[in-house]
């Protein structure tokens, strides 16, 4: 049997989609992922996976111009054998995540689409293209487990795990209380981020059975989608707004936060008037810092300073910063942020020097809370690597939580789609998604 890759590339939700040309050998007019022949010995149970992770990159290169630095491989799926008349194959899935929609196709393409996934249910496709998607999409797994991404885009991953398995459903009601049970996994499986309990419970909300059925929470679940990734660039659009107004050229932040990076390169273009300075904390132990400091230092022009949490006093003063962004896992309904391990060290150096720290998040990072005041869930008791710590003999007990509180005394507000909120809105905010949370009572 030939083994061939399947490609996936997404981008803000969308996969692309490519209607094979006449010039292929195989599956003429239908349409597939990027694909193509695996040319080394993918059998080898040593390297094999390696070899057809290199051909996948060399396809995406190819077929539609998209070269590795673009590209974020996300997941490998479990291969797929197909036999039929076109021959016999084993199929290679593969997701990759991209940061563009420009794409440059060869002549083995007719067309190509970004589409939602579930468009590859409606058309006339190369064999078991859907069954080859869910070996790569997300699951409740991906969910619960991701450590390497933040709260948006594990969301993100939520809904798509909620609209996949809603498209899978029919009409019968063991099949709507599946989904249900689906929606109440995702909704608990990451207690410290309010964003996916808060989406997940938007969507069930507004589907309920008798009235909606799967059907409608599919393009409810799709057109949440759309609008999570519209509210992040408004947030991000919001704290760029105000430090840009405030006059603001030095900035300081931590970890990883992809609605931070936003608004930092919102700020860096917007007017022709980049910021001078970045100062940004490791954030130790696991040190996602350091990626936050090699992307603005690749992508902006700003000059970029890496420091550690010890260091973060001396640096603030040293680069004259004006401000302080951080993102945020959730937001308690009193206006506490829970977030990376840091910004409370991060958040008290700015207020011994009077800077103004503001989180940056979407309203759907507050916890939902029935009148505005109740206690959100205590901070998750998630811990970093020992080893990141220390890996030595000794016995010595390491402490590297992953998630702290940073009392709302030290923020100045919070940056959303809806403008900088104050404790009375965030309350409101708060009370509004404890609506939604009442579909599983």
């Amino acid at each position: 049997m030939a083994h061939v890759v399947t490609c996936f590339v997404r981008e803000r939700g969308k996969v692309l989609l490519t209607r094979r040309s006449d010039a292929v050998g195989t599956y003429r007019g239908r349409w597939a992922g990027v694909s193509g022949y695996v040319e080394s010995d993918s059998a080898d149970p040593e390297n094999g996976s390696l070899d057809a992770e290199r051909d996948a990159r060399r396809e995406l290169r190819e077929e539609i111009g998209l070269p590795d630095d673009d590209l974020e491989l996300v997941r490998t799926g479990e291969t797929i054998d197909v036999d039929d008349a076109e021959g016999s194959f084993v199929v290679h899935p593969f997701l990759f995540e991209s940061d563009t929609r420009e794409v440059t196709t060869n002549e083995e393409l007719a067309a190509v689409e970004w589409v939602d996934p579930t468009a590859i249910r409606e058309r006339e496709t190369v064999p078991r293209l859907w069954e080859t998607w869910r070996r790569v999409a997300p699951t409740v797994g991906t969910v619960r487990t991701d450590r390497t991404h933040g709260s948006a885009w594990i969301a993100a991953r939520a809904l798509e795990v909620l609209r996949d398995a809603a498209a899978e459903a029919g009409e019968d009601a063991t099949d709507w209380d599946d989904v249900l049970g689906v929606a109440g996994d995702l909704r608990d499986a990451r207690p410290e981020m309010a964003a996916v309990a808060n989406r997940v419970n938007r969507v069930v909300a507004g589907s309920r059975r008798g009235n909606d059925d799967c059907d409608r929470l599919v393009e409810r679940a799709i057109d949440a989608l759309a609008s999570a990734f519209e509210a992040d660039d408004a947030a991000a659009r919001t704290a760029a707004t105000r430090l840009r107004d405030d006059g603001t050229t030095a900035v300081a932040t931590l970890s990883r936060s992809g609605t931070v990076r936003e608004a930092i390169a919102e700020l860096t273009t917007a007017n022709g008037r980049p910021f001078a300075e970045l100062v940004v904390a490791e954030s130790r132990p696991e040190r996602e810092g350091v990626g936050v400091a090699e992307w603005a230092a690749r992508e902006t022009d700003a000059t970029v300073t890496l420091t550690t949490e010890a260091g973060l006093p001396t640096a603030l003063a040293a680069r004259d910063v004006g401000a302080v962004l951080v993102g945020a896992d959730s937001i308690r309904p009193n206006g506490d942020v829970v977030n990376k391990t840091g910004t409370r060290v991060l958040a008290l150096a700015a207020w011994d020097l009077d800077v103004p720290l503001y989180a940056v998040a979407s309203k759907d990072k507050v916890w939902p809370a029935s009148d505005g005041r109740d206690a959100a869930p205590a901070v998750p008791d998630v811990d970093s690597p020992a080893d990141a710590v220390y890996d030595g003999d000794a016995e010595v007990t390491v402490h590297a939580p992953t998630f702290e509180v940073t009392p709302a005394a030290l923020v100045d507000g919070v940056a959303t789609e809806a403008g900088l909120l104050d404790d009375a809105a965030i309350r409101e905010v708060a009370a509004a998604h404890a609506a939604n949370a009442s579909w599983g009572e």
